[in-house]
């Protein structure tokens, strides 16, 4: 076959009249070489379109798959576009699954039924995975009632969210946010700041020497006494310094 893809206007590269373009990767028709070719418009990111692999790509199938993947391509559009490529391998290993049961090949109705049901299904499962809501469990006179009173917001499995910078109160009736009660790496820990020893994991040897003195009841020398001053107004210092 020689022309142009009716999807794309690229040169037509396969025998058959009609069957998945190998440029496009959509179903179109080989228009003759006599027709004008549709014109090309640069894509504004700049990316290019890839054919497929050989061997490896959508246009290499044929019978029953190659309708499959039809329903498939056609359904996969009522889906985000980040899953569709989810929901098309999806839709087609159900059919396949679905025909496996028979000996008959699968009516287009059934298929585009089936197909439908799996977009359906891909729903309910992004409904339970962002607001913990599941009706298939329920009875059918419970769904009619949450659906009829609209009485989601009161189901128990219903996962709430919260914002951060949103108000409550506390034990002693202080009014603090969410944020605020989280862990924080960084945060001191006040009941290992109150204990001697960890100030003097950071202390010279000497003046541990010295703490040790003091707490025994032991006086210090005269010499112990400069080290022991000279150290105070070392930190003294920098504990001004930290201040300004």
């Amino acid at each position: 076959m020689t022309g142009h893809c009716s999807k794309c206007g690229k040169i037509w590269t396969l025998e058959t009249r009609q069957g998945v373009c190998q440029w496009c990767d959509q179903l179109a028709v080989c228009q003759s070489s006599t027709a004008k070719p549709r014109s090309i418009k640069s894509r504004s990111n700049g990316r290019k379109r890839q054919a497929p692999t050989n061997g490896n790509g959508y246009d290499q199938l044929d019978g029953e798959w190659l309708e499959w993947y039809q329903v498939a391509k056609l359904y996969e559009r009522k889906v985000p576009y980040q899953d569709r490529a989810d929901i098309r391998h999806t839709i087609i290993l159900e059919l396949a699954q679905a025909r496996a049961k028979t000996t008959e090949p699968i009516p287009l109705y059934r298929a585009y039924r089936i197909a439908s049901y799996m977009v359906a299904d891909y729903y309910r499962q992004q409904l339970k995975l962002n607001t913990g809501l599941d009706c298939r469990h329920c009875s059918k006179a419970q769904r009619q009632d949450c659906k009829e009173h609209d009485l989601y917001s009161q189901c128990p499995k219903l996962i709430r969210l919260e914002y951060l910078e949103s108000e409550h109160l506390d034990s002693e009736g202080n009014r603090i946010t969410i944020q605020d009660t989280l862990v924080d790496d960084t945060a001191i820990d006040l009941d290992a700041w109150q204990e001697a020893s960890t100030f003097l994991l950071g202390c010279p040897i000497r003046l541990v020497e010295l703490a040790y003195k003091r707490r025994a009841g032991i006086p210090l020398n005269k010499t112990d006494s400069r080290y022991y001053e000279r150290q105070r107004q070392i930190e003294l210092k920098r504990y001004q310094r930290t201040l300004f």
